[in-house]
């Protein structure tokens, strides 16, 4: 059955699906009564409580958990798996809740025809807002086969327990799931409360389990999109201009034409592609075909050197994401810096890849978009046809890290399918592409000033940040190069000034520390220099960079331990304990380190309202050259109650790493006519001879309290310890990311 078939089934369409769960709003009203409530009586007419996660979006039962008369379980998340595990832990909340076997269940995930619409898998939420809606919709689907046993069985509910996928009555009778289905659908919707499992019953949560989606991985198994391969598939290449803006004035296509191998050529206004039987005739086709093209000047990039500092004189619109003013002594001490972030990209290691096949009027696309509902939007808006008429599966790719190429490749597939209907089209970007045309994540400029009173407390913050939207996604057609590029160009929708709790560019622009009077203001740039949207964190990673950086240089002014100076400013006690944590398990000290070495800690909330993290860090910095390598690492991570120990410490130790490429190495390099950092030599990401070699992460568990998003927590701390480690063992403060040797060893003046 397809995502419209649930939404509106028929009995022919319930039957040719198998059949599935059977139940009735008498059963569920049964199932989640009180004790001492009167059956049959209207109670008074109330606003209808929110569900619990993305249940509030697709409140059926069935949209996220179905069984079949032979009782495979099927469970459904419009999150998709991007390497950050979250297959693992959604199977192991489903399989708790359903009393299963994990290895039982088929967990289906970002499909437009088969899963709910959860939106993008970003922002650290995927737990959050699916793993609650499944773990929700498991219990009640749970309670009502209980309920029908009891039913069945005529006896009393409480008598029976599930276990194994069976419900087994006290004399030790058993039905099996699929013997308590039939071949007919009711949808239920869902429940605002569940009967969750209470913890000290758990088998399954909380306790590590293998990743489902790594054997194949490191076994080398096809299971990215860069590896599909399907029956009569062609493979395509993309001819790009030489820089944003420029148009396609002319082109020679008879060389090509007369190439070995060549499908057709794709000319559709600027969009310029070549398609032929193997791949690598296709990267030859492209190479002859773009050197005969001829294109438009284009846009000219700003300069480089004066771009990151200029952000303060371009346009801006002015925010106020905080304002308090608690009145107190005035500061006697000041403390004043401005902190920079370049441009930087996503470095996937496999470039943007997918797959389309237009076939019986409809159009399917395989791609590993963070946002599977949205980009069947933009591509469907860019094609000119009904949603329903494109189709988008999400298959992981090598490499994500927020919006990358997937969604632009994705709709380049789809224009491209459209020229030879009928054969599956395999489209890739080439390196040299994928470090030129995907969009960034954005520079951005911050300035901060605080005051200490005479007691060495902080009395006065002041915050400006200087930076441009941080999501274009789609959504609209005209976020998609493709759309661009068409005769009648698709144009890219205007940023927008918008603050919310989550945060965009000014994503933990405000501290968590207890400060009576407390400014700040983002100074939003509607204008793009270069294309940019989500990186992982957003601004998150840029302003905790900046607070904690400054909260090191106000401890210094206060003669404070930085540790106690953090704890002395903070209130929430699940902060203060994984500050404790870290400091504990570092083996934090003041005591002097040998030249060359430096400790440095850092703290944050992601979002101030997702995951906890502390961290404390011990670097060397060589002095003759400038090289910085960090040698142990200690995170302790608040994420609310644990699903899997082994799944937050894989992602706490990956957003350690990752964070401290971008800080140590990454930057986006230009000139005036297009970007020169298109390959790995000219924008260098962390090697595995510079990893640290001891990352230790403690994991607090939270039994009972809401799941906290983790990916992304660990993002904002590390640049800030790098930086006040740096600052232990030299004496020298970094305000400008990246710390490349050579910026490292002229600020010691070697």
């Amino acid at each position: 059955m397809t995502r419209s078939d649930v939404k509106n089934p028929t009995r022919r369409g319930v039957l040719a699906a198998g059949g599935s769960l059977v139940v009735s709003f008498a059963m569920l009203s049964q199932a989640f009564s009180q004790e001492g409530e009167v059956q049959g009586t209207a109670p008074p007419a109330q606003p209808k409580p929110k569900l619990p996660g993305s249940l509030s979006g697709d409140p059926f039962l069935d949209a996220w958990i179905r069984i079949d008369a032979g009782g495979e379980i099927s469970v459904f998340t419009g999150k998709a798996e991007l390497g950050q595990g979250v297959k693992t832990a959604l199977i192991q909340i489903a399989a708790e809740e359903l009393e299963v076997d994990p290895a039982s269940i088929r967990l289906i995930t970002a499909d437009t025809d088969r899963t709910p619409d959860e939106g993008y898998t970003a922002g650290s939420q995927s737990i959050q807002n699916s793993g609650t809606a499944i773990r929700h919709a498991a219990a009640q689907v749970r309670e009502i086969l209980l309920a029908q046993a009891a039913a069945r069985w005529q006896v009393p509910a409480d008598q029976l327990r599930a276990e194994n996928g069976r419900v087994i009555r006290a004399d030790g009778q058993a039905l099996d799931y699929g013997s308590l289905v039939s071949a007919e659908i009711l949808h239920v919707e869902a429940a605002p409360q569940s009967r969750l499992k209470p913890r000290d019953r758990f088998r399954i949560m909380g306790k590590p389990m293998p990743r489902v989606d790594i054997p194949a991985k490191v076994t080398g198994t096809p299971i990215y999109v860069q590896d599909m391969r399907l029956p009569g598939m062609v493979h395509a290449r993309v001819v790009r201009p030489p820089r944003p803006g420029a148009t396609l004035m002319d082109v020679d296509t008879a060389t090509v034409e007369r190439m070995p191998g060549i499908v057709t050529i794709v000319r559709n206004g600027s969009f310029l592609a070549v398609v032929a039987e193997r791949e690598f005739q296709a990267i030859r086709a492209m190479r002859v075909l773009a050197s005969s093209a001829r294109w438009s000047e284009g846009a000219r990039l700003p300069s480089p050197d004066s771009l990151i500092q200029s952000l303060k004189t371009m346009p801006s619109e002015q925010g106020v994401v905080a304002e308090k003013k608690g009145g107190g002594a005035p500061g006697s001490r000041t403390f004043q810096a401005t902190f920079t972030r370049p441009y930087q990209i996503h470095g996937s290691i496999g470039p943007s890849c997918a797959v389309a096949h237009l076939e019986n009027g409809t159009t399917t696309v395989w791609s590993h978009t963070q946002g599977a509902y949205p980009d069947r939007a933009a591509i469907s808006e860019m094609l000119g046809i009904p949603p329903e008429q494109v189709r988008v599966i999400h298959v992981e790719g090598s490499g994500c890290y927020g919006h990358n190429g997937a969604d632009d490749a994705a709709a380049d597939a789809a224009l491209i399918a459209q020229a030879v209907p009928g054969r599956p089209v395999r489209l890739q970007w080439m390196r040299e592409q994928e470090h030129a045309w995907e969009p960034y994540g954005p520079a951005m400029l911050t300035e901060v000033r605080a005051s200490l009173d005479q007691t060495g407390k902080i009395v006065e913050w002041n915050y400006d940040l200087w930076s441009n939207t941080h999501t274009t996604r789609p959504g609209p057609a005209g976020s998609l190069i493709a759309a661009r590029s068409l005769p009648t160009p698709f144009e890219a929708p205007p940023a927008k000034l918008s603050i919310t709790p989550s945060g965009n560019g000014d994503r933990n622009a405000v501290p968590l520390y207890a400060i009576p009077n407390m400014r700040v203001i983002w100074h939003f740039l509607p204008e793009m220099p270069l294309r940019v949207s989500a990186l992982r964190a957003l601004g998150a990673y840029a302003n905790v960079f900046a607070i904690e950086s400054a909260m090191d240089e106000l401890a210094l002014m206060a003669d404070a331990d930085p540790v106690e100076f953090r704890l002395r400013h903070l209130e929430d006690p699940r902060a203060r304990a994984v500050i404790e944590s870290a400091a504990e398990g570092f083996g934090w000290s003041r005591d002097p380190l040998p030249e060359g070495r430096g400790r440095g800690f850092a703290f944050a909330r992601y979002k101030n309202l997702a995951a906890y993290l502390a961290m404390a860090l011990e670097l060397t910095v060589e002095r003759e050259s400038g090289r910085t390598r960090i040698t142990r690492v200690t995170a302790a991570i608040d994420s609310g109650e644990v699903v899997n120990p082994d799944g937050i410490r894989n992602q706490t130790e990956g957003g350690i790493i990752q964070s401290a490429s971008w800080t140590l190495y990454e930057a986006v390099t230009f000139e005036e006519t297009g970007i020169t950092s298109i390959d790995w030599a000219s924008y260098p990401i962390m090697r595995f001879g510079a990893v640290p070699d001891k990352i230790d992460v403690r994991i607090m568990d939270r039994p009972g309290q809401p799941f906290l998003g983790t990916g992304e927590a660990a993002q904002g701390p590390t640049p800030a310890a790098i930086a006040n480690a740096i600052r232990n063992a030299t004496g020298k403060r970094l305000y400008d990311i990246p710390f490349r040797a050579e910026k490292v060893k002229a600020a010691i003046g070697v």
